[in-house]
């Protein structure tokens, strides 16, 4: 199959980018106003969220890969950067910047679409040490899971997976699993359920750079750091 061209590439790391920012604010939103529950609005937040993001993998991995976060696309460009097969660095601006544009995107449509200004600055603080830790963990197992089904040949399996860890480890850690700076972004500009202030990004960004660091190291304790012969058809989630 011919790789498509960069522009179209771009164009499907923003959209799916978009589309996923957009249903996670927006169901945020909705479970805020529909339920006082706190555990029902999480637990609705995070179904709606895990579907969009399955479902927009397997829409879109043919086209880009369907990275829509800048910490994969990132470490597609370092494990690939010798091989020429992967992302050029040229390749990875332009992935970084349509999914920073595609999370601020997503932000304005998803307040738009509940009556609230296009973009708006998040008062939600997100700062403590606890908070770091977990981004940091949530973040590594995304990049040891995408990596490692990779070089198991089981990449078909991403979809299914990836949506499932990120459920999990939104119940399962303090921060509620953002583990994605582009989205991360995005929250900061709509004050709303799933928000997180300007303020707190860098901090969490800065966790989950050093927890996708940690991801790749465990990647090649696991799997070797010479990769394995995968499938075709698996290269072509994450590598075009």
């Amino acid at each position: 199959m011919m790789t498509p061209s960069l522009p179209r590439r771009l164009a499907a790391e923003a959209v799916g980018t978009a589309l996923l920012a957009a249903v996670l604010i927006g169901s945020g939103i909705q479970s805020a106003a529909l339920s006082a529950d706190g555990g029902m609005r999480f637990a609705a937040n995070v179904l709606a969220s895990v579907l969009a993001l399955a479902v927009l993998i397997a829409l879109l991995a043919p086209v880009s890969g369907a990275h829509f976060n800048p910490l994969v696309s990132a470490a597609v460009w370092w494990t690939e950067r010798r091989s020429g097969t992967g992302l050029t660095l040229r390749e990875l601006g332009g992935y970084v910047a349509a999914q920073l544009l595609g999370a601020v995107a997503g932000a304005g449509l998803a307040n738009t679409m509940f009556e609230r200004p296009f973009l708006e600055l998040s008062g939600r603080q997100r700062s403590a040490g606890h908070l770091w830790l977990a981004e940091a963990v949530a973040t590594g197992v995304l990049i040891l899971l995408v990596f490692g089904l990779l070089r198991a040949g089981h990449g078909g399996w991403a979809p299914v997976a990836v949506a499932g860890w990120i459920g999990a480890a939104c119940w399962g850690t303090s921060s509620g699993s953002f583990a994605n700076p582009a989205l991360t972004v995005g929250r900061a500009l709509s004050d709303s359920y799933t928000g997180i202030a300007p303020g707190s990004v860098p901090a969490f960004v800065l966790a989950q750079c050093v927890g996708a660091a940690a991801g790749l190291a465990l990647v090649a304790v696991l799997f070797g750091r010479s990769r394995d012969r995968v499938p075709d058809d698996a290269r072509e989630l994450l590598v075009r």
